[in-house]
């Protein structure tokens, strides 16, 4: 395995870059990224129109959400590959192909994150909001929003998790990132697919596990912060009383 590693780790880690086009480990965490950043206003847009008050907006966006869930994301993946060009008349490469599926499949799980953590914040924060004269649109943009993504972090890591796995479907359509490299390197070694797949698992393992334990942090983090701003308005209170 060493051995295979000194060989071929730069090919593992970039693909052919700078003589040819980028891909390897590179390529993915890159794709994961921009996957995620793009998809997250989308997915704010789409849980906030999940909890519109207004059935013309509400409705299409549920019935969106619903409908990308219900399907893996292989045919996203196919869809974006086969059917947009075959309607706008222009032909994407891999990554773009690969990144608008990404973007659609994520934000469509992140609307369902945003939804869920609005829901879950104390319903008389927007009550006191329009007491106040507040908007529908300014008691969540100033209010319950700002909150709902500070308790939502944990699950934007693993979200992020996700993504890094679900970019391995990139093979399909021939995007040269991790997974596929590592297909070339055991097409060139042949004879010890168990160590070449091993590295692969191990590579991605290491990334998702550092990134799952980073959202474990996170969580317990944002729960003390939340007991000892608790405890401190019970004081607040005594003392004042």
């Amino acid at each position: 395995m060493l051995e295979i590693i000194q060989t071929y780790w730069l090919y593992f880690l970039v693909g052919q870059y700078p003589n040819g086009p980028l891909g390897g480990l590179v390529l993915t965490v890159l794709l994961a990224s921009c996957a995620l950043v793009l998809a997250l206003p989308l997915g704010i847009a789409f849980g906030l129109a999940r909890l519109s008050p207004w059935r013309w907006l509400r409705w299409p966006v549920t019935a969106l959400v619903y409908a990308v869930r219900g399907v893996p994301l292989l045919m996203v993946v196919f869809w974006a590959y086969f059917f947009l060009p075959s309607v706008t008349g222009v032909k994407t490469d891999q990554f773009s192909t690969m990144l608008i599926a990404l973007v659609v499949f994520d934000a469509a799980y992140l609307a369902e994150i945003v939804r869920a953590g609005v829901q879950g914040l104390p319903r008389g924060q927007a009550e006191a909001s329009r007491a106040l004269g507040l908007s529908y649109a300014r008691t969540m943009r100033l209010v319950l929003l700002p909150q709902a993504l500070r308790s939502m972090l944990p699950s934007l890591v693993n979200q992020f998790v996700s993504t890094i796995k679900e970019t391995s479907l990139g093979y399909i359509i021939g995007l040269a990132e991790v997974s596929f490299i590592t297909t070339q390197i055991n097409t060139q070694v042949f004879t010890r697919p168990a160590e070449v797949y091993g590295i692969l698992g191990l590579t991605y393992f290491l990334m998702c596990f550092g990134l799952s334990r980073a959202a474990y942090w996170l969580e317990r983090r944002l729960a003390r912060r939340a007991v000892s701003t608790t405890t401190a308005s019970k004081v607040n209170r005594e003392v004042s009383a």
